[in-house]
């Protein structure tokens, strides 16, 4: 995050916001996103944010002072920061008990904001004032700020001009602790500009977790310490025959430390033992065969293997996992462990147990697409249920059937095991699937993930059985195969992204189509200004 001059604008009398005392206040309520749990908003009054107005930090502790910040660099340009008629005089970020005029971003002890990530906001004619018992809170609490006021605020030229913000008093916390977004970047690779655009975009409405594909058949896409041909080999393919690239470690510890600014934790992911080709192409001794390998730029699955069998094996990702592990704070490391198509059961589960030892040495906990599920776990250990097995619990073909219920079994003898489950079900929320027939990017294996199949699909019977607690988030995938330019990802990111926050963070009670389809239209306007290549839906904007 770029460093923000703790500076406050006194604007030119001329352009002054003396002329606009009172705040409009809107014919209909903002288009919150996620929903809060509770939102009243007033009839009239409400506040203006001007140039002259302080973010005040009562306390001054470091993290809350880093989360005014943040807004100062939001409002700053709204509100005309660095904009030729005016002024930079003194502190726009304050550090002092609160005061009338200001917007007030306080650390509290009150008892309705202790839950993680938990906020209370309030604006009225004296001011705006922001608590919370965790500065995840408060960060949280300013994006909902953002969302109240107008879409201006988000051009980055100095603009001169009063914001106006309507009086309400919102109290709200998130349903799910993991509210997550995945990246490939492996089929294609994108670099750091583009992940950070991705974490921007997320960190406005309130996603937490972004889960990086780091590896897969067609590229090798971070530097690891000491073994240099994982990216001066297996990084220079991808899909399609293209350059491919790689993640340095400077370049994926600055990630980390970006996300962080945002509070978005990075859960890094290594797939193995499959889906591991293009680090054979660079050391063809991790196979059982040794023998030399091309690089591979189609999208099979399945063909690819670690040598589990041999001790070389498992100090390759004694390095990979503890080169990772050092370099992300959060508590996560993923393995994959998906489509293993070459390996025995036995073969399978022995590799299964040894990656997780070494992510517990490491000081991580596990996570793993589904099939882990059929390997006894150490407690703690998360499952990413992506097959949407609980479809066929019922599916009148009886082999099916029986599959379904196989994986249903795994598991449940799982969660009863100690582990937890993240939702990403491939034909509701996979971001690569195509939206309808006449999209042109991605793919259809799963269907098609239309907005409302990313938002609306109803948790089944099955997953309403498990224990309170098994199920601690939801994560939207976005494979790349067929997607390999910022605007195709975000084209087909956004906006079925937006669905999966509100998911994750608005309660299950709250979650109603037709209310959100009115909601999400009129964030259009925010997302013309962010320059966000969003696809337009007819079942969303159908007046075009």
């Amino acid at each position: 995050m770029r460093s923000v001059a703790l500076a406050f604008v006194l604007v030119l009398a001329s352009v002054g916001a003396s002329a606009h005392q009172a705040p409009l206040i809107p014919a209909t309520p903002p288009a919150l996103i996620p929903s809060p749990r509770s939102a009243v908003f007033a009839e009239s009054g409400g506040f203006v944010v001007t140039s002259r107005t302080p973010i005040v930090v009562p306390g001054g502790a470091d993290e809350a002072v880093r989360v005014g910040e943040v807004l100062s660099a939001l409002i700053g340009p709204g509100v005309g920061v660095g904009h030729p008629d005016s002024l930079d005089v003194q502190p726009l970020v304050e550090t002092g008990p609160p005061r009338d005029g200001a917007i007030v971003l306080a650390l509290t002890d009150r008892a309705d904001v202790q839950a993680p990530e938990a906020y209370a906001l309030t604006v009225e004619p004296a001011g705006v004032r922001i608590e919370a018992g965790t500065a995840a809170g408060l960060f949280y609490g300013v994006q909902t700020l953002r969302q109240l006021l107008p879409p201006e605020v988000e051009y980055s030229a100095a603009r001169i001009g009063p914001l106006d913000v309507p009086a309400v008093v919102i109290l709200d916390a998130p349903r799910y602790p993991w509210r997550g977004a995945m990246l490939d970047v492996a089929r294609h690779f994108f670099g750091v500009a583009a992940i950070e655009q991705y974490l921007d975009h997320m960190a406005l409405y309130k996603l937490n977790r972004l889960h990086l594909h780091l590896s897969d058949d067609q590229g090798w896409r971070v530097e690891i310490p000491g073994w240099p041909r994982l990216t001066t080999v297996g990084a220079q393919n991808e899909v399609g025959g293209g350059p491919g690239g790689y993640l340095s470690t400077a370049d994926y510890e600055h990630l980390v430390r970006y996300a962080a600014d945002r509070f978005i934790t990075v859960v890094p992911e290594i797939d193995m033992p499959g889906h591991i080709h293009a680090a054979l192409v660079a050391h063809p001794d991790l196979s059982c065969d040794g023998e030399p390998r091309e690089p591979y730029t189609g999208i099979r699955v399945g063909f690819s293997a670690l040598c589990v069998e041999q001790e070389a094996t498992y100090a390759f990702l004694d390095d990979v996992i503890g080169a990772l592990a050092a370099r992300t704070p959060g508590a996560w490391f993923h393995i994959g462990g998906d489509e293993v198509q070459t390996l025995s059961h036995e073969q399978y589960a022995t590799f299964v147990q040894r990656a997780e030892a070494l992510v517990a040495a490491h000081g991580k906990r596990l996570v793993g697409w589904d099939e882990i599920a059929g390997v006894p776990l150490q407690p703690g250990a998360t499952l990413q249920l992506w097959r949407p097995f609980w479809d066929d619990l019922t599916h009148p073909d009886s082999a099916r059937r029986a599959r379904a219920h196989a994986h249903a079994d795994a598991v449940v003898g799982a969660v009863e095991g100690g582990a937890h489950l993240i939702l990403s079900p491939a034909d509701r929320i996979y971001l690569d699937m195509k939206v309808d027939s006449t999209t042109a990017l991605g793919l259809a294996w799963a269907g098609y993930n239309g907005v409302r199949d990313a938002y609306d699909w109803g948790e089944t019977p099955w997953l309403d059985a498990l224990p309170d607690g098994a199920i601690i988030g939801i994560e939207a995938p976005l494979w790349t195969e067929t997607i390999a330019t910022v605007a195709d990802l975000e084209a087909m990111a956004f906006p079925r992204l937006v669905g999966v926050a509100e998911r994750g963070w608005s309660s299950r009670e709250t979650l109603d189509w037709d209310d959100y389809r009115v909601r999400l239209a009129r964030q259009a306007p925010r997302w013309h200004i962010l320059g966000l290549n969003y696809t337009r839906v007819p079942e969303v904007w159908n007046a075009d």
